[in-house]
């Protein structure tokens, strides 16, 4: 059933919100964008799977040449990829990616929605994506997304075929059709029909494409030309798409901004067919809706516009804002009434925050703010009343031009504040493959507006406007300048371990160490601390005060209660009982320089890996590749880690250092590479010849997945091997050992199938296809219905010493605290003690 967010369908009809933490004027060239895309009545919805696979150029071009209101549609928030930026896995990447789009759109203008299908990793085809997505689930949610924006025009970035190249690819086609058809049936969804009304797009669209050897476009398609220069920008539309997608950083998807034009072609899928433009059969403009009158006031407005003085639009926009308030169709006033809202506050130059120097606050507590406004208009704006959360000030004050107004005020954050987290992160996700939604209503969008904010009623002119500041986090940076952030809520109390995962060996007590935090002044006394596995309480003791704001507690967990538990890897949970609260989170905060710092909160738990674990390596050295836990997961295990720079290699900058560098990394018991270091590190090539000098001497070189996209070495092993893009993504796909007796599968650990159970998403990715017969595969998989491959891991002898090339995808196995994938690759970094 549908469950209604109220906020947002009833303050958001005339509320103007802030999607970020201040109310800033657009620039003039922006405002005279935007009045040109008031006047258009056409939208368009692009649509595909994850982030990145938009067509920004496209999006570009509708926005800023053709002035439509363009939307996309992720199906998924990119949790399933890679992160080329650190350590951040499902969930966490997903979070980033969703930011890095909203950055994306600032640049290019479009709008952006997602739905709530969890992106699980590689898919080769519709059937293996629709064995995890529920078909019915997602295709309701694109359904709502289509009756919310109510787009003329749908784009599918994919068709759903093989040409698409990635199962969840393809089903966004076979989704989107589907919905293209179901967004006008009353019969469909019909819970959705509380808060919207049925929408029938004019046509579905396939915007085929050029991707490597794979070419989809015809010249019997439509075609449409792109990319053209925009003055006002200063760039051209290509440019300006290259900008947009670079800002995707976590995959790695820099894009050059290439100037000029170029041809997009375009498929027919299903609705009216198009004759020669995008939106033929389209009511483009107020005057074929009916609304002559608003036709050309606006055209007045646009033709006498002054990009050095945009308020002096403001008295026909405020004339032109009664017309549009007036309109009968409540579906294209409440469309356009925001974006002229937006309008209007630019011109009068409105700027508005409300900040405090806190970055954190707690429900319940109290804090200093600042409330910051200015108008730059000839015409006064008149602030009425200030709504502070929990009481009402009338202030009817006139805002002179270009004066700043700070007005003071000591806020109480509502003792029910929920914490700061992303919607679809506060509750456990439904299942592994959508996430749970605590509204409906809320599905489609990319994050929801604080609920915490204070309201301010102006007057421009005779018109009322109810603008809504969000409580903010202000500080000055000495690099960075202003930094301006959302206030992030967080509990009184957090709790976390201190370090991710535990080994502990058979017969052996548990020590862990328990971090609290306390994040509020109120005094805590009588606590007790439970450490808890699947409802039993293992361990803890009581708590009798709390002194200090960040403070450490060293726990043991019997052997003889971890004995009793038969599993190897056991999730233990920490939790703080006092006055009758239960304080059990942990504070997971995201911060990169180009995107806001990032908060959610998970359970404070742990994984403990039992059993038998064993390593005869003391020292290994780690090349960095994409960011990855392997390093740490080493140290956890005992093993000290130290990880190469250039200086390792050719000694100091100022000549000393007095070993060769072959005689400094003959110390390592084992060298690894992490996740694609031939991609990441632009060093490598002059590297490589060292590492060889080191395996030929006796040394062990362990070499984790690379792709070929953008690599330093052309030859990554002594002997050459050929990476394709093969994968088997069947977590559970069977393992057929090729040599049992390998002493890779033997030493320290005893390999069996039993330790290729429990994994992660994927077997792994990127396995070599061709190899010189110095090499021995170890291991044979595939996924279901396909050639077996043997490219998993591939061993080769090499003077002394051992080289592995193994594209299992150990980075995701040892932060899950899969035991069997951490006992093989312990095996892989003792080959050379065997």
């Amino acid at each position: 059933m549908f469950k209604k967010a109220i906020t947002v369908f009833i303050l958001g009809f005339f509320t103007v919100f802030c999607s970020a933490q201040q109310v800033r004027p657009s620039k003039s060239s922006e405002i005279y964008r935007d009045l040109k895309t008031l006047k258009n009545i056409p939208k368009v919805l692009y649509l595909a799977a994850h982030p990145d696979d938009e067509n920004t150029g496209l999006l570009s071009w509708l926005i800023n040449d053709q002035n439509v209101e363009t939307g996309y549609l992720s199906l998924t928030r990119g949790d399933g990829g890679q992160n080329l930026l650190g350590t951040e896995q499902g969930a966490a990447l997903g979070l980033i990616r969703t930011h890095e789009l909203l950055e994306a759109r600032k640049l290019d203008g479009a709008q952006q929605f997602f739905t709530r299908a969890i992106d699980f990793g590689f898919s080769k085809n519709t059937t293996d994506t629709f064995n995890q997505w529920d078909e019915n689930t997602i295709t309701a949610d694109v359904v709502w997304v289509i009756r919310k924006f109510r787009p003329d025009v749908i784009i599918c970035r994919f068709p759903p075929t093989a040409a698409a190249g990635h199962g969840q690819h393809a089903a966004s086609a076979v989704l989107a059709e589907k919905a293209f058809k179901l967004a006008g049936d009353k019969t469909a969804f019909p819970d959705q029909l509380k808060y919207v009304n049925v929408w029938q797009p004019k046509r579905l669209l396939w915007n085929t494409f050029r991707f490597g050897s794979v070419n989809t476009t015809a010249e019997n398609q439509m075609k449409i030309t792109v990319g053209q220069y925009d003055a006002q920008l200063g760039l051209g539309y290509g440019e300006l798409a290259g900008l947009s997608r670079s800002l995707h950083k976590s995959q790695g998807a820099g894009t050059q901004s290439v100037a000029g034009i170029k041809t997009e072609y375009f498929s027919h899928v299903d609705g009216e067919p198009a004759r020669s433009t995008l939106f033929d059969g389209v009511a483009k403009t107020w005057t074929a809706k009916g609304n002559t009158d608003i036709d050309k006031e606006l055209d007045k407005i646009i033709s006498a516009f002054n990009f050095n003085q945009p308020d002096l639009s403001l008295p026909a926009l405020l004339v032109l804002r009664k017309k549009v308030m007036a309109l009968k169709d409540s579906d294209l006033k409440k469309d356009k009434i925001k974006s002229l809202n937006h309008i209007i506050l630019s011109c009068a130059g409105f700027m508005g925050e409300v900040v405090t120097n806190q970055a954190e606050a707690v429900a319940g507590d109290q804090y200093n703010f600042k409330l910051n406004i200015i108008s730059r208009a000839e015409n006064p704006v008149v602030l009425e009343n200030v709504k502070w959360l929990n009481q009402s000030e009338n202030v009817n004050r006139k805002l002179s031009k270009d004066s700043l107004i700070t007005i003071p005020h000591d806020i109480q954050i509502p003792t029910d504040a929920g914490l700061t987290e992303p919607y679809w992160l506060a509750k456990p996700a439904k299942d592994a493959s959508t996430f749970s939604v605590p509204n409906d209503t809320l599905i489609g969008l990319p994050e929801v507006e604080s609920p915490l904010g204070v309201l301010l009623d102006l007057k421009i002119g005779l018109e009322k406007f109810q603008v809504k500041l969000p409580l903010s986090f202000k500080k000055l940076d000495p690099v960075r300048g202003d930094v301006v952030e959302a206030i992030r809520i967080v509990p009184a109390v957090e709790l976390k371990f201190n370090q991710p995962l535990y080994l502990v060996k058979e017969n052996e007590d548990l020590n862990l160490s328990l971090n609290f935090k306390v994040n509020s002044n109120k005094q805590f006394s009588n606590g007790k601390v439970n450490l808890m596995f699947n409802g039993e309480r293992l361990g803890g003791g009581d708590l009798k005060s709390i002194s200090g704001k960040d403070f450490t507690i060293d726990y043991i967990i019997p052997k003889a209660k971890l004995a009793s538990k038969q599993s190897s890897r056991l999730q233990v949970d920490a939790n703080y009982v006092v006055d009758g609260t239960t304080y059990n989170k942990k504070q997971e905060l995201i911060q990169y320089p180009h995107l806001p710092s990032l908060q959610y909160f998970t359970p404070a738990t742990v994984t403990v890996m039992k059993g038998d674990i064993q390593t005869k390596v003391q020292k290994v050295a780690y090349i960095e590749g994409a960011g990855d836990f392997i390093p740490e997961f080493l140290r956890i295990a005992g093993i000290q880690v130290d990880v190469l720079k250039d200086a390792d290699f050719y000694g100091n900058p100022d000549g000393s250092g007095g070993n060769s560098s072959q005689n400094k990394l003959s110390q390592y018991d084992a060298i690894v590479l992490g996740v694609r270091a031939n991609n990441t590190e632009k060093k490598l090539g002059r590297w490589m010849p060292f590492l060889w000098s080191y395996v030929k001497a006796g040394g062990n070189l362990v070499m984790q997945y690379n792709t070929n996209q953008d690599t330093t070495v052309d030859q990554l092993g002594m002997y050459s091997f050929n990476i394709a893009n093969k994968r088997v993504t069947e977590e559970n796909a069977s393992v057929t050992f090729l040599n049992p007796k390998h002493k890779l599968l033997n030493f320290p650990n005893k390999i069996t199938s039993e330790d290729f159970n429990g994994w992660v998403q994927e077997r792994g990715a990127y396995f070599p296809d061709k190899w010189d017969a110095a090499y021995e595969p170890l291991f044979e998989m595939h996924d279901t219905g396909e050639e077996p491959l043997q490219g998993s891991t591939l061993y080769a002898k090499y003077g002394k010493g051992n080289f592995i090339y193994t594209p299992l995808a150990f980075f995701r196995q040892l932060p899950a605290g899969n035991v069997g994938a951490a006992r093989l690759f312990l095996n892989f970094l003792s080959a050379q003690k065997n």
